[in-house]
């Protein structure tokens, strides 16, 4: 039987548990704010500018993509710093230029595209901070052990290491196809190269649901830590690989190229729409602060880059200065602190993402770090009206561009403006050209000859940048012809100065494929050989070479600029 307290006491109770449920509420709240934001950092892989829902696509659904856009806001000048997906990267994790140190690509088969080892990425940052750390999929910053993503930061690896993988076993491996989809096979050299950590593992899910199945199970196990993921897909970059179910959901589209690129697309969005889900399963939606982007514009120049994507109302291709190879997708989403469904005008760039997370994080950015990107958070919360940048800048295989305000001064390759180019080709830069981007988006109305102050302005600023910058591998004007890199390439692997490259020394697809290379059997590939096998891989079949024709150097997992 209850018995009711005397009045007194059941008063002191009352005053008691009025003050015990007062620490816990403010210890609650104490705690809540003190918790670090979740960094969520989703890069897609050649997306096309226009093949989203919210970027007005028509032929492919979109929905979680869409969400999440709703959710945030959308950067309608959102850049990124290269025009193909190793220095967009680099730059990514750095927070810098990726110019700094001249991560720019020199010819298929550059074993120089690694992150170097001076540089501190994003997840040695948020580490530091406290941060669990992981990252799923495409790595391409280096393949040997100390490129490797856990020696660069992060606590987790689930994914592959170079440049590009597919999707399914048993199906034609393709990378650069024409517009039915035709092309070189490379074959088994794209298959069976995942890891999780360093040691390989058989994947038999399709890569893109895999990638969303570990990025969930990543969230899981660090749901009360604050985590940093970095979910680096390879959709929708080559080989054109779609699993049946999704496919058959596109038999509309007559495409052939543009139909498996759809199923690929919407694999994309199922996976980001089950780690959105998880988020919301596990109460961190407005604790995470999410970043959406494309790592380069589409690829849509037949046999240089093409996956069927479209890059409306833009002109121009991933590898190119134009806005086709450089605008993307780009979103940011941090439910409750940013404003939802809002657009931001001014020009961003991929390199801000690591100082705003930063920021967010409650880590001030070092003086001696050198960002070249910027915490944009004051203008996203409304707190700036300020542009972030007083100008953007872009230096890739001889193009040059900058955006200052709306207006933009470009080279670019001069091939593109007659349609297709080719692989093989090394065609030279354009003149110097003039846009005004806020009339002109699609960059067809050149200024330069009635505008020539605003042209030596913006032409003054590149210079300026570009003196502050590494000398380009190759030199200025115009990378060099790929069979031009091989005495670099054999100066820096050849790390014992006998002229050869052992299988030892050798990576990628030169350590894959080594004793192919090495025609006289000597143990070691030298300079002529790895002459013959660097025009192969650029696809030249230079008939003046007698090995050329039955020198087999697949582009693929090992080869860090398998698409440059």
């Amino acid at each position: 039987m209850l018995k009711r307290l005397p009045r007194r006491t059941s008063m002191r109770c009352t005053n008691l548990l009025f003050a015990v449920m007062a620490v816990m509420l403010f210890t609650s709240a104490a705690a809540a704010a003190e918790r670090k934001p979740n960094i969520l950092i989703i890069m897609a892989d050649d997306l096309g500018y226009a093949d989203l829902g919210f970027q007005g696509v028509q032929d492919i659904p979109t929905p979680s993509m869409d969400a999440l856009a709703r959710s945030g806001v959308r950067f309608t000048s959102g850049y990124v710093s290269g025009t193909w997906c190793s220095p967009t990267r680099a730059g990514l994790l750095t927070g810098r230029y990726q110019e700094r140190w001249a991560h720019e690509p020199a010819g298929q088969l550059d074993p120089l595209l690694r992150l170097p080892l001076s540089e501190t990425t994003i997840a040695d940052r948020l580490r530091a901070a406290g941060y669990a750390t992981g990252i799923v999929g495409k790595w391409h910053l280096g393949t040997s052990p100390d490129f490797h993503p856990q020696q660069r930061g992060f606590d987790e690896f689930f994914g592959f290491l170079g440049g590009g993988h597919s999707y399914h076993t048993g199906l034609p491996n393709i990378v650069f196809p024409d517009r039915t989809g035709a092309g070189q096979d490379f074959g088994s050299v794209m298959e069976g190269n995942i890891l999780r950590g360093t040691e390989s593992v058989e994947e038999s899910e399709y890569l893109t649901d895999a990638f969303g199945r570990e990025a969930v199970s990543f969230i899981e196990r660090h749901q009360a830590d604050p985590f940093f993921l970095y979910l680096s897909f390879n959709a929708v970059h080559t080989p054109m690989h779609a699993d049946d179910v999704r496919l058959a959901k596109f038999a509309a589209i007559e495409d052939p190229v543009r139909r498996i690129y759809a199923a690929m697309t919407l694999a994309m969005d199922d996976a980001i729409g089950r780690v959105i889900d998880k988020l919301k399963q596990v109460g961190l939606e407005e604790d995470t602060l999410i970043f959406f982007l494309s790592d380069n514009g589409g690829p849509t120049v037949h046999k240089f880059a093409y996956n069927a994507s479209r890059n409306t109302p833009l002109r121009g291709s991933k590898g190119f200065t134009l806005e086709g190879g450089i605008r993307v997708p780009f979103v940011v989403s941090w439910k409750g602190h940013l404003s939802a469904g809002e657009d931001y005008d001014q020009p961003v760039i991929q390199l801000d993402i690591l100082p705003t997370a930063l920021a967010a994080a409650g880590v001030e950015a070092e003086p001696d770090w050198k960002l070249d990107g910027v915490n944009i958070l004051p203008q996203l919360m409304n707190q700036s009206t300020a542009a972030p940048h007083e100008a953007l800048y872009w230096r890739s295989m001889g193009q040059m561009a900058v955006r200052q305000g709306d207006w933009k001064l470009v080279t670019y390759m001069n091939k593109i403006d007659e349609g297709d180019v080719l692989r093989s080709e090394n065609p030279p830069p354009t003149p110097h050209r003039l846009y005004n981007l806020r009339d002109d988006i699609g960059e067809t109305n050149d200024l330069a000859a009635s505008e020539t102050d605003k042209f030596n302005e913006l032409k003054s600023l590149w210079d300026e940048w570009n003196a502050t910058m590494a000398e380009p591998r190759g030199g200025q004007s115009q990378a060099a012809p790929s069979s031009d890199r091989a005495p670099l390439i054999l100066s820096t692997l050849d790390t014992d100065g006998d002229k050869k490259i052992s299988e030892g020394e050798a990576q990628g697809a030169l350590k894959q494929n080594f004793a192919s290379i090495d025609r006289n059997g000597d143990g070691g590939i030298d300079l002529g050989e790895l002459e013959t096998v660097v025009r192969m891989a650029a696809g030249r079949n230079d008939a003046s070479s007698p090995q050329a024709d039955d020198v087999d150097v697949p582009v693929g997992q090992g080869d860090p600029s398998s698409d440059r």
